[in-house]
């Protein structure tokens, strides 16, 4: 008896994937919470587990795509021993089988059907390697990429008929040298639709400005050792700068709002997204109610976003809501930027690189560690005075960190 593996609804709005990795192979043996692959959203990248023992048996192949409710795999209960004996039979007789071609009755895997429709391939020209001349996976990308391959170069003495022939040949490459072409991820193209919706439907302006990163550093250096020793993790400069916003957002609400329609949502929590880059792409998470987390909490959240990001186990609710966003830029060297808003919040903070500069300081030349401050925010909802508070309260509480409500 086979169970049918499905894909499950996975948050909503979310009506499709992709199968980004098979972490079982088709006919190896699983046991229930196995993970079996990698479900990668428009969100989030989710493992789907096996619900039963037996021996898997995949029907689609990785980086197909497929919505809710498909059928990608089936699980046979049981110890799996026919499969294994069905699979063992044809090396008894033979240990290398003959590939044949495929006769017009001839069933092509459901792994090789895909890549077949993907590159519009003829199923007659391939040499199937399965049982009865069946056209398995590995034949059909096998096919592929004897289509995409650039024709073999000419003997010499054919080259020397027509030296002046040779030369247009030589600067047409094929396409598959000149480049590369795959489909957006989920991920990557919900980014896009993102970017692009903010820059149609908000006024966004950004304003600037800069503060001296010497306090916040000489508190952090003096509060490290004893900080690391209490919780278990590094005092890091992301903690600040939340609270900072958190202060911020208070001196001026207007920021902490959203548009919807004709109506003026007004938040009353500090809900405050961080950016995190992955190789996937940005996500955002959320950390909650950040004005009542102390420094250690908001270093464990951040640190916690940071992993799942990685191991690509973030879920949705650790996306959803969020009234404002800090994005951090510096990690990767970025000097100065205009970061685009995360609707449908009305303000963005991009935080810098630290770079020395020579400041003046009561009128004295001094090398101070610096980092430029970007705000861009909806124009609909917010006024240039008070972005420009906001941004000046943050830059106040970075230079004095006593302003802040130190926990540590």
């Amino acid at each position: 008896m086979s169970v049918e593996v499905k894909v499950p609804a996975v948050g909503e709005s979310i009506s499709s994937g992709v199968v980004s990795v098979w972490h079982k192979k088709s006919g190896e043996r699983v046991s229930a919470g196995d993970p079996l692959f990698t479900l990668e959203t428009d969100k989030v990248s989710t493992e789907i587990n096996a619900e039963e023992d037996g021996v898997l048996q995949t029907l689609v192949a990785e980086g197909a795509e497929v919505k809710i409710g498909d059928v990608v795999a089936t699980i046979e209960k049981g110890d799996g021993a026919k499969t294994e004996k069905k699979a063992e039979a044809p090396e008894k007789k033979s240990d290398v089988q003959k590939p044949v071609p495929p006769k017009e009755s001839a069933v092509l895997s459901p792994a090789a059907r895909r890549i077949v429709t993907e590159e519009k391939l003829d199923p007659q020209e391939i040499r199937g390697s399965g049982k009865g001349g069946r056209v398995m996976k590995s034949d059909a990308i096998a096919a592929a990429e004897n289509r995409a391959a650039p024709p073999k170069t000419a003997p010499p003495a054919e080259k020397a008929q027509d030296d002046h022939a040779e030369e247009p040949a030589a600067a047409a490459q094929p396409e598959s040298g000149r480049f590369t072409r795959k489909k957006m991820s989920p991920l990557r193209r919900k980014i896009a639709a993102q970017l692009v919706m903010a820059q149609h439907t908000a006024a966004i302006l950004t304003t600037f400005n800069e503060c001296d990163m010497t306090a916040v550093q000489e508190m952090r250096a003096k509060s490290q050792d004893a900080f690391t020793k209490k919780n278990g993790l590094k005092l890091g400069f992301m903690s600040f700068f939340i609270k900072a916003a958190v202060e911020g957002l208070k001196a001026v609400p207007s920021i902490n709002s959203r548009i919807e329609g004709e109506d003026f949502i007004q938040n009353n929590y500090y809900d405050i997204g961080v950016a995190v880059g992955t190789e996937r792409g940005l996500v955002v998470p959320v950390v909650r109610d950040a004005n009542k987390k102390t420094f250690a909490e908001l270093e464990r959240d951040i640190a916690d976003f940071a992993t799942k990001a990685r191991e690509g186990k973030m879920k949705i609710e650790d996306l959803q809501g969020g009234g404002f966003t800090i994005s951090n830029g510096g990690v990767y060297g970025s000097l100065l930027s205009t970061p685009i808003l995360n609707p449908p919040q009305s303000g963005i903070l991009g935080m810098h690189t630290i770079q020395k500069r020579p400041v003046a300081i009561k009128d004295e030349v001094a090398i101070r560690p610096m980092m430029y401050l970007a705000l861009s925010y909806d124009h609909r909802a917010v006024d240039g005075k008070e972005a420009v508070t906001f941004l000046v309260t943050v830059k106040q509480c970075i230079e004095d960190p006593k302003k802040l409500p130190i926990d540590f």
